[in-house]
């Protein structure tokens, strides 16, 4: 996350750096639907996500969306076993996204 400081315009932190990694790397489907809607602005958005792909990262929010085992994912499945009918979750819109 420091390198990215760097990149960041001035006088404006980047969603990831001002949250911190465990927004981005939560278990939880529903916090990662919120770093996925904070990505939505960030100007470093395209470039991170170039970037996770070249890298196969295994897990996390990059650019705007979710990894799972090196490959992005429309939305993380909860913990657990899966529903026989499965539904993705609910979305996510930006002023509940803040208010959390």
């Amino acid at each position: 996350m420091q390198a990215l400081e760097l990149l960041a315009p001035p006088g404006r932190a980047l969603p990831c750096v001002a949250e911190g990694p465990e927004l981005y790397f939560s278990e939880s489907p529903r916090e990662l639907e919120k770093a996925k809607v904070l990505c939505r602005p960030c100007p470093l958005r395209a470039s991170c996500l170039a970037g996770a792909k070249e890298r196969r990262e295994p897990w996390g929010v990059w650019g705007g969306e979710v990894f799972v085992d090196g490959h992005p994912v429309p939305y993380k499945r909860a913990r657990g076993r899966p529903r026989k009918h499965p539904h993705p979750p609910l979305p996510i819109d930006v002023e509940e996204a803040e208010a959390c």
